[in-house]
């Protein structure tokens, strides 16, 4: 149906940064919201930032300055530009991205799609 790709997570050092990416695929008639959230051990899945398809963007106050999200709407592709990182920064991010899917009848739906996460780890 609808696809997301998750990729660029890996091991950093504290102050380092790093880029994720994420490729939406499939039967897909347009792409509204796209948003990265993130989900560290033992705590909750939280929004970390989040862009509109008309470039809008807003940010956990957490990573505000240090992050920045951004999209190419010819790739269906958004970013998250991470620098400064802190080890607290650590955990599987996952994106996600509201999407008019096209069905069998090939009239448009909405459909909340989710990526599988990539890994980021902030340590020395």
């Amino acid at each position: 149906q609808v696809q997301l790709v998750e990729s660029g997570g890996g091991l950093v050092q504290p102050g380092g940064s790093l880029r994720l990416s994420c490729a939406a695929s499939g039967r897909i008639f347009s792409i509204n919201d796209m948003a990265w959230y993130r989900q560290a051990p033992g705590k909750q899945r939280e929004l970390v930032a989040r862009i509109t398809s008309g470039g809008s963007t807003n940010y956990a106050d957490s990573v505000k300055g240090r992050f920045t999200i951004s999209r190419d709407n010819a790739k269906n592709t958004v970013y998250l530009e991470m620098n400064s990182l802190k080890p607290e920064d650590t955990a599987v991010y996952y994106c996600n991205a509201l999407v008019q899917a096209i069905h069998a009848m090939g009239v448009p739906y909405p459909y909340n799609a989710w990526g599988q996460g990539t890994q980021l780890t902030v340590s020395s």
